[in-house]
């Protein structure tokens, strides 16, 4: 079984004492997202556990425990985004500095191909074009060269609830730059020249078949094939029915609950209300055994 932890939520950054109890306790309960009086239980022993997938904007709370993670015999990677966009969009992300110093010191400890740089998701508005979109990803790509193999980049995807926080910032200055159409060829190649120049491998998430032609190829983030490099065992190679239908992962267990990440990124497809999101990190007890 492969645990990801979480595309619900920012585990490593908000819920690592949670996430730790519950590795000492060796299980978690998951309320299903679309049922929530449905409960089940999930082990997080390392016998049980293949392998487990972090995602998050700041590491720095999880650092503390990877020895006892390493310890316990968990395998793990992190999934790890930066992006650099303006407080407008990230209203309480790390520095982008932070945030690169974060990402080295945790892959100086765990090696460049555990921690994947996400460039994702890509926002082509008038604060955010294209050009801007190189010059942030150049900046960051020449910081963390040697110290990241993979690039994962996705465009943004137009959830709902999404567009009418965006609509909400269109009398501070931000609007759609395109009409929604596919983004240029020349845009691709350029992004894929990018990663080239820092020796990383660029690699889509969830994307439209066709980019290989401009350098890019699909990727997996929940990955079978890295999983497998990684830490030498097989894993499923089954891809998860529950994901987009572009998406290229293999099944795994989410175990982190939607609208608990106060962080308030106006993209964001996990959070409804930020502050409902922050009423729930203050009452969060991290020794309960479901993070909601």
């Amino acid at each position: 079984m492969i645990i990801s932890a979480s595309r619900r939520t920012d585990i490593p950054a908000l819920y690592a004492e949670w996430f730790m109890n519950r590795v000492r306790a060796g299980f978690c309960e998951v309320a299903n997202p679309r049922r929530a009086g449905q409960v089940s239980r999930v082990s997080l022993r390392p016998e049980d556990v293949d392998a487990v997938v972090f995602w998050t904007r700041d590491a720095g709370p999880l650092m503390g425990h990877l020895d006892e993670l390493d310890g316990r015999g968990f395998r793990y990677y992190l999934q790890y985004t930066i992006l650099g966009y303006p407080r407008l969009l990230e209203p309480a992300v790390p520095p982008l500095d932070e945030a690169l110093g974060t990402f080295r010191k945790l892959a100086e400890r765990l090696g460049p191909a555990r921690v994947i740089w996400r460039y994702d998701p890509i926002l082509l508005t008038t604060l955010t074009p294209e050009d801007y979109h190189l010059e942030m990803m150049g900046r960051i790509a020449s910081r963390l060269q040697g110290y990241a193999r993979r690039l994962i980049i996705s465009f943004y995807d137009r959830y709902p609830l999404a567009e009418a926080r965006i609509r909400c910032l269109a009398d501070r200055g931000l609007r759609w730059a395109t009409g929604g159409g596919a983004p240029a060829p020349t845009f691709l190649r350029a992004m894929a020249v990018i990663a080239a120049g820092a020796g990383m491998e660029i690699r889509s998430c969830a994307e439209h078949v066709g980019w290989e032609e401009h350098g890019i190829p699909p990727g997996k983030c929940v990955d079978d094939l890295l999983i497998e490099s990684l830490f030498g065992l097989e894993v499923t190679h089954r891809k998860d029915p529950h994901q987009r239908p572009l998406c290229g992962c293999v099944v795994s267990r989410d175990i982190g609950a939607y609208d608990t990440c106060p962080l308030g990124c106006v993209y964001c497809y996990a959070t409804r209300d930020r502050e409902a999101a922050r009423a729930f990190r203050l009452r969060h007890d991290a020794r309960c055994p479901s993070l909601v």
